[in-house]
């Protein structure tokens, strides 16, 4: 948490910030990935608070709504800030719970009206055009193919799909064990072709790129051969994304999105779809029937006579 740790504040506003840290990170036991984006979150509150020369547990009531307006003249979209008030009623409750402040500031503070956006996904054709585009002759082009199909097969999120050991694939009836949030761990079905890319990418291509060394991963860096990055990945993604003409539309959540869409547009049964993305509650992967709804609005008010 360095990055929090490096903002010029009263000593007592940084440890504070470290005690929630370390009690989101210890007691809530949450991901390295989630504490991180927490820390990002509040070092934009440290900030707000070194500006107008006040420690974070001194800040009050109308100084946090300045703090949200602010956010937003900046121009961060309403989801980004509704994102970061979160994270600050949250810290401020732990402050309240701890006796570190008073009075919770934060119990009245509110985000603003996040925009109502589907998720983004590709056709079917456009996956179809991504999984061609590595050249499957070299070995980078071998793992390119199986960690995309992978991804698109299993609609994992990243942290999951990079944090793979070979263990915990069985590709002889298809099916492989992922750690999701909260060290949760589920069993998610793997399509035969996918099952396939995986099997001679382990057999053709990690073992010349590991060489000499090993690793518990099954993803690795193409040169070093340490366990692939989530930066790493991002990049690799998106050079195949520009060149399937896909542009900036490419993210690994867009293809977790066309998983789930795909699966529901054929008839998957909606808690099936719940459990295989590792949705805590079906309330969250309730927002792909609302793409299904707009799709056939879109159809209908096309093809019917009298729309």
């Amino acid at each position: 948490f360095s990055a929090v740790s490096s903002i010029t504040m009263p000593i007592s506003s940084a440890a504070c910030v470290d005690a929630y840290l370390a009690h989101l990170t210890v007691e809530r036991r949450l991901s390295q990935n989630t504490v991180e984006n927490y820390a990002r979150d509040l070092v934009l509150l440290a900030r707000f608070a070194a500006a107008a020369e006040r420690p974070v547990p001194s800040v009050n009531a109308s100084e946090l709504e300045r703090f949200v307006r602010g956010m937003m003249a900046e121009g961060r979209s309403p989801r980004s800030v509704a994102r970061v008030v979160a994270c600050t009623r949250g810290f401020y409750r732990y402050l309240s719970l701890n006796g570190h402040v008073d009075r919770n500031p934060a119990d009245g503070l509110r985000p603003p009206k996040a925009w109502k956006s589907l998720p983004s996904f590709l056709s079917v054709e456009e996956v179809d055009g991504l999984l061609e585009t590595p050249d499957v002759s070299t070995p980078r082009g071998l793992r390119d193919r199986a960690l995309i199909e992978l991804l698109y097969a299993t609609g994992m999120r990243v942290s999951e799909l990079l944090s793979l050991r070979p263990a915990d694939l069985n590709l002889e009836v298809s099916y492989l064990t992922c750690t999701g949030k909260g060290s949760k761990q589920r069993i998610v079905p793997i399509g035969d072709q996918a099952a396939a890319w995986v099997s001679r990418y382990t057999r053709e291509a990690r073992p010349t790129l590991l060489g000499t060394r090993s690793s518990p991963r099954l993803f690795i860096n193409a040169r070093g051969g340490s366990g692939l990055s989530r930066v790493g990945f991002w990049t690799v993604l998106k050079a195949y994304g520009r060149k399937a003409g896909l542009g900036a539309r490419l993210s690994p959540h867009v293809l977790r999105h066309s998983f789930a869409t795909h699966l529901l547009d054929r008839g998957a049964d909606l808690r099936a779809i719940q459990l295989m993305l590792g949705h805590a509650d079906v309330s969250t992967t309730q927002i792909y029937t609302h793409v299904l709804e707009h799709r056939m609005r879109t159809v209908y008010d096309r093809f019917h006579p009298r729309p």
